[in-house]
């Protein structure tokens, strides 16, 4: 996602060591950024690439499924989850993020009046854990699975999420879903090798929607469907 304002001078207003490395989160002019060891993450300037993750995932479901369970990793700066709990179609909604920090930050810090709302919604669980870890443990199912923890499958913000994107991690992914449920993964760049990887794991109807963004290559999402 492009950066917000690059002329303004950022301003940290928090910064944590956790269990997976350093989160900030940063104020650059009016907006919020999120970095982690490093490396920008997302920012509050433009949510349209997080809210088609969202709405592209509910259009892919088949016709008629009502109230569709989703699950969204992670909670970042909350438009996916503010986006989602708004849509009344939507049935249960959980979001799982790995940094406590990121959760503070919402519930009752800086992010808190983007995801505050949301996050009083009944339908919503936010579930405090390492999403690969859990796509890989639990065994609750949903109809959708919308993924934006990194900079896409080929731009990891840790080397231990390499693993959502292997054959086994994908395998998790669809043992995660109803059948004719969509994987939606949000990617800073299209990737053909993750299209094939996606078909490779049993996944059907793959395609990628692109966002266009202010400048460089498009942002985009990766649509997979478990088969009925």
């Amino acid at each position: 996602m492009p950066i917000a304002d690059p002329i303004a001078v950022p301003v940290v207003l928090d910064r944590r060591e956790g269990p997976y490395g350093e989160v900030v989160l940063r104020r650059r002019g009016p907006h919020f950024e999120i970095i982690a060891n490093g490396t920008f993450l997302m920012d509050t300037s433009d949510g349209r690439s997080e809210r088609l993750l969202v709405d592209a995932a509910y259009e892919a479901l088949p016709a008629g499924r009502e109230r569709p369970s989703v699950l969204i990793g992670g909670l970042g700066v909350g438009f996916s989850l503010a986006h989602a709990a708004a849509d009344p179609r939507w049935g249960r909604i959980a979001v799982v993020e790995r940094e406590l920090a990121v959760v503070d930050w919402h519930r009752s810090g800086p992010l808190a009046p983007l995801s505050g709302a949301a996050l009083a919604d009944p339908r919503t669980e936010v579930l405090h854990t390492d999403l690969v870890a859990y796509v890989k443990s639990t065994r609750d199912i949903f109809d959708a699975l919308c993924l934006d923890i990194d900079n896409g499958p080929d731009w990891t913000v840790t080397e231990s999420n390499d693993s959502l994107y292997s054959p086994t991690g994908l395998a998790a992914c669809r043992d995660r879903l109803t059948p004719g449920g969509v994987l939606a993964v949000w990617s800073a760049r299209p990737s053909p090798a993750f299209e094939e990887a996606l078909r490779n794991a049993g996944f059907s109807g793959v395609r990628t929607e692109e966002i266009t963004v202010a400048r460089g290559v498009p942002d985009v999402v990766h649509l997979a469907v478990r088969p009925a």
